[in-house]
Parts: structure tokens; C-alpha cells; sequence
């Protein structure tokens, strides 16, 4: 195959979620971070993404459209992502939606990463929903799910203002996430910022009431499942895992291992590792399609 030249990116958003972005982008083989777009000329995220290496500006949106991108990743917020499709719906470009505004594709690499390949507008639900989704996915191949509880606990240091001010979207589209994939008739999402010290890594606690349970090849499955996120973002574990007559429980722990997050922030490594792994992917089938 021959050499093509990547694909241009662009990040919607300055914070910690976008700038640990930009720094994946830069180190990918099939994109270049083309651009980094906020809404404000102080933020510091601009100036550090700036001296990454980054083109930078404070138009937001307004920039992204007129600057020949092929992928846009939407680390925003939930109210914003609408108008962003909207403004990039007839472009043609790939827009990875971080934000839980629960439009797109809803996608997860090990449950239903080949999707990515052909659709445009791919949603990443949220970092709980990454954390959770390949161990239920897991779960309904060997049982009957009929309730589903999931309790997310983040640091509060890991926790910026778009995350705080989209709870509700969290839980909303989390919860919806967790319904279809299961297919159980009740699902319960919960979530905590927690404000201890040291700060806690990111945890996902899953608790199934199924029906049909088939103990080892359960087990056998979260252990394989566990060891393939692991290949994208290492600090991945499932820390405990328990069948108990017809109550299954899971605790997940995500530690970050990026060189610019803190160990904690374990919510930014699962859903960020994801969407560049997703839009890679995109990006590989694109390529091969245009030879």
C-alpha cells in the first residue's frame, strides 16, 4: 500500500479531555493534529497546546469549519454537540463525539469497534460507559440480564466544568447506553466525584441480576475481554469478580498511563485511548477505500 499522507484533526475543546487528545494525536500514525479550538484566548489549554506543536484558536466551531479537517473530535459539552454537527453534518468529516449528548453512533472497541468504519458521526458515550460496556457486553453472551446497576466513582480533580455541568447528560446517556446493550428491563446509573486525598483512580462498580448464569465461561470471557482493552489503554483491570446464585458483580479500575495525565484520571485515559483507536480505525478503512 502506498504512503498517504494523514489525516488532518481537529479538537473541540481545551481541557484536560481535549489537550490529552492533542498529545495522542501527535504520536498517532494516521492523524496530525491539525487544530486545537476553544472559546477563549486565556485558556491555558490553548497555550499548551500551542507549544505542542498545535494550531490554536478561540473560535471554536467557526475555526474547525473553515480549516480542511477530516476528523473532528467534540470534547465540549453535551449542549454544544449539536450545533457542531449540525455545522459539520454536509462536510464530510468524521466527528468523534466525547461529549454525553447521546447523538451519533454509540461505540465501544471490543463491543461494536467495526461500526467506526463506516460512520461519520460516532459517539463515545461517556468514560463510564467505555469502563462498563465491554464487561456487560461480556455478561449478556453467558446470562439473561434483568437488572443492571452501574456506580461510577471520579476524582474530583479529574472532574473539569463540562463534566460537572453534564451529569445529568452522564447518567441520561449512560443508562441509555446500558439498557440497549443489555436488554435488561431496569438499569440504574449512579454517579460520584469524589474529593478525597490522595486522589482516587477512576472505578466502575457493576452489579447484574441474571438470569441462565454460566459461571466459568463467564469468567473466562472478562478475563479475555479485560486483557483486549488493556491493548489500547493499559491501566485497565477488573479488580474483583463475583457470581453469586443470580447477582453478578464487577468492580473496574482505570488507572491513567498517558505521560500528561496524573495516575487518577482514569475517566480521560479509557474514553480518549477509545475514540483515537475508533477514529484510527476509521481512518485505515477510509484509506483503503480510496486505493
Amino acid at each position: 500500500m502506498p504512503n498517504r499522507p494523514q489525516l488532518r484533526a481537529a479538537v473541540i475543546g481545551a481541557g484536560m479531555l481535549g489537550i490529552d487528545l492533542a498529545d495522542r494525536l501527535t504520536r498517532s500514525t494516521t492523524m496530525t493534529c491539525a487544530l486545537v479550538a476553544g472559546r477563549r484566548t486565556s485558556t491555558a489549554g490553548l497555550r499548551l497546546a500551542a507549544r505542542m506543536g498545535c494550531a490554536t484558536s478561540a473560535d471554536g466551531i467557526d475555526a474547525v469549519t473553515g480549516a480542511g479537517i477530516d476528523v473532528v473530535f467534540d470534547a465540549s459539552n453535551a449542549a454544544a454537540h449539536p450545533a457542531h454537527w449540525a455545522a459539520l453534518a454536509s462536510a464530510g468529516v468524521l466527528l468523534v463525539d466525547l461529549t454525553p449528548s447521546s447523538s451519533g453512533t454509540m461505540v465501544a472497541p471490543t463491543v461494536n469497534g467495526v461500526r467506526a468504519e463506516s460512520s461519520r458521526h460516532l459517539s463515545m458515550v461517556s468514560c463510564g460507559g467505555q469502563a462498563v460496556l465491554p464487561v456487560l457486553d461480556m455478561v449478556t453472551q453467558h446470562c439473561t440480564p434483568e437488572y443492571v446497576e452501574v456506580v461510577t466513582t471520579v476524582a474530583s480533580a479529574s472532574a473539569g466544568r463540562a463534566t460537572r455541568l453534564n451529569l445529568d447528560e452522564y447518567i441520561t446517556t449512560t443508562q441509555y447506553a446500558v439498557r440497549r446493550l443489555t436488554r435488561a428491563s431496569h438499569a440504574k446509573v449512579m454517579a460520584l466525584i469524589s474529593p478525597a486525598l490522595p486522589a482516587p483512580v477512576f472505578r466502575a462498580q457493576v452489579t447484574v441480576l441474571a438470569s441462565g448464569i454460566q459461571p466459568e465461561p463467564l469468567r473466562a470471557g472478562i478475563a479475555a475481554v479485560a486483557d483486549a482493552v488493556r491493548t489500547f489503554a493499559p491501566g485497565y483491570t477488573v479488580t474483583s469478580f463475583t457470581i453469586d446464585g443470580q447477582l453478578i458483580k464487577a468492580t473496574v479500575n482505570v488507572t491513567a498511563r498517558s505521560h500528561r495525565l496524573p495516575a487518577h484520571a482514569g475517566n480521560v485515559e479509557i474514553i480518549n485511548a477509545a475514540a483515537v483507536l475508533l477514529a484510527e480505525r476509521h481512518a485505515a478503512a477510509r484509506k483503503v477505500e480510496t486505493l
